[in-house]
């Protein structure tokens, strides 16, 4: 028994603890069954090895040591098989069932001297010395191994995932490492007097383990625990102390020493002195190892479910729990999703960049990831969806999307009320099993506390509600009460306005009488002068006057007239009025008025304008009061006005317009100045009629008067009428 047995135990100890693993998981993809069924080869021709080290008698070495190459030329054929199912390989596929049948043809033939012909004693013991048919099995498997080198390099330098290309790496120097010292084999089997590099398989394989468990290079979902690990550790302490004894007696067995009652006491004095604070030891660096960030995670769950659980605003809950995942795990990119209002789908509602737009903006109802969180309630992670191709490409197409490198649901009430999407670590590592504790903890108190928040925003949307139509009934109680007002102060103004109708109807017909009387008189008048055979002629001049006086007397009458038909609701608008002679006329009734005062009449009329049909009377005391009221505005300080005509094709209207620079009228009065008896002049100048009943006659021709802006100076009346 020399020291050259402990590689070659240690490296069957790590064959049965991984192979012991994948049956533990019972999750048996096809990436587990394949790495199976590396270890399952490993550990069978390991055995042979340290059995063989321990013969004496070379035939029988030799016998035994070709038993295992029954299985041994299959395994580099399932090295290559594993690489291209770990890697997702599509092309070149047909390497594969070639291998094999490579494999299977050398078979017949490992039990002969034509792959194993002889066996060699070496210091470390007995090694086979491969026959003729070896050379060709190691370039072969040689190639395998370089094969799958290249092609793991470059996937590493393809992957865009932090955490799958970490993976590829642990991959490369676990497993490719694993492949090339074992095809260093060929060396001794070729007659070389060195150690079999095989033999040292146990240290890609623990590197290949450490992967397993801190990043799940298989992804199986392996969860490292403390028991486990003690375990496997345990187990190398005790074959580590059980080597030391086999190695101590056989150094000792010539002295005598190791048979006596001394050697015993003084093996217990060394065990206790060095295994004891080696245990501990490492029991201090598991600990330490798994421990190292539970109590930044206990705290980190502390704080959020204390915060949570006190805040009513949903926007605060869910900036709360992305913060938190984001800073206890150093996520790239966090995205929370709940069910929209009409329930058709999940909609995106915070990341953790603050800018949704990285992402898809909804997830219908029936999409496959919104399909299986509904359907499993479980965790989906991006590295089991791509190896398990019987998820569906559907959910790796939405995972792509996301950037997740997984996506857990929040739960409620055993409703899927949305879902979290967490991409990969900034650090590139995988997802611990302390960090999907501390995930799927924070998802289902998340869960409750948007719920909560949701359903007091509800209230509180219910509570404004209610508030609002208050105030709305308060509002139109308090409308109601001023439209009442309004209706009775109207009321008593028809009241009124009746009764002055009454008097104007009275007035009129009194007037009609004196001025017809008048009329007449000075029609005949003029006849008689016009037929006088006098020698001395009339002045032309006189005769003008005369004439004037009778066309102003009509322009009375009808006047007078209009106001009886105002006071009658009744008129007859069927002739067609000159604009231009309205304005025209209003002002020369005017100039006796503005002649002798410092405003200046600025005329602008359109040169083609058509007549309109309605009454002269009536549309001459409209221009009449406008003008009036411009000129009363500029009489004392001066000034100018403007009267203007235009021609609107398109809408086919004639409009004037009458403004002035004088002082205006204030902007809360304007909402007024149309009303009956409304009047901004002292008592006494005013009876506030004269607007009130221009806009009556402008309505009755089916026209619009209204006052405008005029830019701060002065006021500006615009009459349109229908032509």
């Amino acid at each position: 028994m020399t020291a050259y047995i402990v590689p070659p135990l240690l490296s069957l100890l790590s064959f049965l603890c991984l192979g012991g693993i994948i049956i533990k998981q019972g999750k048996w993809t096809k990436t587990d069954f394949l790495f199976f069924i590396i270890c399952l080869i490993g550990t069978f021709l390991y055995i042979d090895m340290l059995v063989v080290f321990a013969l004496k008698d070379a035939e029988t070495a030799l016998l035994i040591r070709r038993i295992p190459y029954v299985l041994v030329v299959y395994l580099f054929p399932v090295y290559l098989h594993f690489f291209f199912v770990y890697l997702d390989i599509k092309k070149q596929t047909w390497i594969i069932p070639a291998s094999y049948g490579y494999a299977f043809a050398l078979m017949w033939f490992t039990q002969s001297s034509l792959f194993l012909a002889s066996i060699k004693q070496h210091d470390f013991g007995f090694f086979p010395v491969g026959g003729p048919l070896y050379p060709f099995f190691g370039l072969i498997s040689m190639v395998m191994i370089i094969y799958v080198v290249v092609i793991t390099l470059k996937a590493i330098s393809l992957e865009k995932r932090a955490a799958r290309r970490n993976k590829l790496k642990y991959m490369l120097a676990g497993a490719g490492l694993l492949g090339l010292v074992n095809a260093g084999n060929f060396l001794p089997l070729m007659g070389l007097s060195i150690y079999p590099p095989g033999n040292l398989s146990f240290i890609p394989l623990g590197i290949f383990g450490f992967g397993l468990f801190k990043h799940d290079l298989l992804d199986s979902g392996l969860l490292i625990r403390k028991g486990l690990i003690y375990s496997i550790l345990i187990s190398f302490l005790t074959c580590l102390y059980a080597l030391i004894i086999i190695g101590t007696d056989y150094l000792l067995s010539g002295s005598g020493f190791s048979e006596s009652i001394y050697f015993p006491v003084v093996f217990f004095v060394f065990v206790a002195v060095v295994f004891g604070p080696v245990n501990h030891r490492i029991k201090a660096l598991v600990d330490r190892f798994f421990d190292k960030g539970r109590y930044e995670y206990q705290k980190t769950l502390k704080d959020v479910s204390r915060k949570i659980t006190s805040v009513m605003d949903i926007n605060l809950v869910v900036d709360q729990i992305i913060h938190s995942l984001k800073e206890s795990m150093k996520i790239e990119n966090i995205f929370l999703y709940l069910e929209s209002p009409s329930r058709d789908g999940y909609k995106i509602y915070a990341s953790s960049s603050g800018d949704e737009s990285c992402a898809p903006d909804f997830f219908q109802n029936g999409t496959a990831l919104v399909e299986a969180l509904e359907r499993g309630r479980k965790t989906i992670f991006m590295s089991k969806v791509i190896l398990n191709h019987r998820l569906g490409k559907g959910i790796a197409l939405d995972l792509e999307a996301l950037n997740a490198a997984m996506v857990t649901p929040l739960v409620f009430r055993d409703q899927l009320n949305g879902f979290l999407s967490l991409g990969e670590k900034t650090s590139g590592e995988g997802y611990s099993p302390e960090d999907i504790d501390l995930l799927e903890t924070m998802a289902l108190q998340g869960a409750l506390a948007v719920e909560n928040a949701m359903a007091y925003g509800k209230i509180e949307a219910l509570n404004r509600s209610l508030e609002e139509k208050v105030e709305i009934r308060t509002m139109e109680l308090k409308n109601a009460l001023l439209e009442k007002e309004k209706t009775q102060d109207q009321l008593i103004r028809s009241e009124s306005l009746a009764s002055i109708g009454q008097l104007v109807a009275g007035t009129a017909h009194e007037l009609n009488n004196p001025l017809a009387a008048s009329i007449s008189i000075l029609q005949s008048s003029i006849e008689d002068l016009k037929d006088s055979g006098s020698d001395s002629p009339v002045d032309e001049s006189f005769l003008e006057d005369l004439e004037f006086v009778i066309k102003e007397l009509k322009r009375a009458a009808n006047i007078v007239k209009s106001l009886l038909g105002l006071s009658r609701q009744t008129q007859a608008y069927t002739e067609l009025v000159d604009i231009h002679a309205v304005i025209k006329d209003a002002l020369q009734i005017l100039l006796n008025q503005y002649k002798n005062h410092p405003v200046e009449i600025i005329e602008n009329y359109a040169e083609e304008i058509p007549k309109v049909p309605g009454n002269f009377s009536s549309l001459g005391q409209v221009m009449l009061n406008v003008i009036q009221n411009a000129f009363q505005a500029l009489k004392d300080t001066g000034g100018e006005m403007i009267l203007r005509t235009e021609y609107e094709k398109k809408e086919n209207r004639v409009v004037i317009e009458c403004s002035d620079n004088g002082p205006g009228i204030p902007e809360h009065l304007k909402r007024d100045i149309f009303k009956p008896f409304f009047t901004t002049k002292p008592v006494g100048q005013g009876t506030g009629l004269g607007l009130y009943i221009c806009h009556e006659i402008i309505h009755r021709h089916k026209g619009e008067i209204k006052l405008v802006d005029n830019h701060g100076k002065g006021a500006k009346f615009v009459i349109s009428l229908p032509t």
